[in-house]
């Protein structure tokens, strides 16, 4: 078993997750989009609904990128990384992309946010694999003494972005989706949510 053979209902028999749908970001402020993205955006969407790395490519790529240049590098964007956090409970398999807390090293460390591609455009059957890579990602800072016990998901189309928090035993999926015609307002929550660990250290 792995990350992508889990669905929201075998996450919650197999480690007592409790889910629920609420507002994650009632409050978030957009942000200026740079011009480069803007730009990027206007001649990659034509593109980027060829296949799923097209829209990784031409969309997911490029507001990650612009989020880390907001957050002047404070974290570092891992593409295809794996994490296995617990091979015994289906922990483990490669993620699409982990955002952490630390310099661009060959090794992860300090996972805080994981994002699923969404595959076959379907947002909703992506929500187990990305809960069960929010719990592998704690999982994996436990291990490495790190206090991140707050972990962030999104699974995304390019288009479409659905926000995951897990905190203690529970995981609130956002009420709201964000829709990358309003990528100002994705860059927020994005801020938002680093702006949510920048008092915590890590080893």
């Amino acid at each position: 078993m792995a990350y992508s053979d889990f669905t929201l209902d075998a996450i919650r028999k197999s480690f007592g997750i409790t889910l629920k749908r609420d507002r994650l970001f009632p409050t978030v402020a957009p942000v200026d989009v740079p011009p480069w993205l803007t730009a990027l955006l206007e001649k990659g969407m034509p593109l980027a609904f060829v296949s799923e790395k097209s829209r990784a490519e031409f969309i997911i790529v490029p507001v990650l990128l612009a989020s880390r240049d907001l957050a002047h590098a404070s974290f570092t964007i891992y593409s295809g990384q794996r994490l296995d956090s617990d091979l015994s409970r289906g922990l483990s398999g490669e993620c699409d992309f982990i955002l952490s807390l630390t310099p661009p090293l060959p090794i992860l460390q300090a996972p805080i946010v994981v994002i699923v591609e969404a595959k076959k455009n379907d947002i909703e059957a992506g929500l187990g694999q990305c809960v069960a890579q929010m719990i592998g990602a704690r999982l994996f800072n436990q291990h490495e003494g790190n206090a991140l016990e707050t972990i962030f998901g999104c699974v995304t189309t390019g288009e479409d972005w659905q926000f995951l928090k897990l905190e203690h035993d529970t995981v609130v999926i956002d009420s709201r989706r964000y829709y990358i015609d309003r990528v100002d307002t994705i860059l927020g929550i994005l801020r938002t949510i680093l702006a949510s660990y920048t008092s915590l250290t890590t080893a």
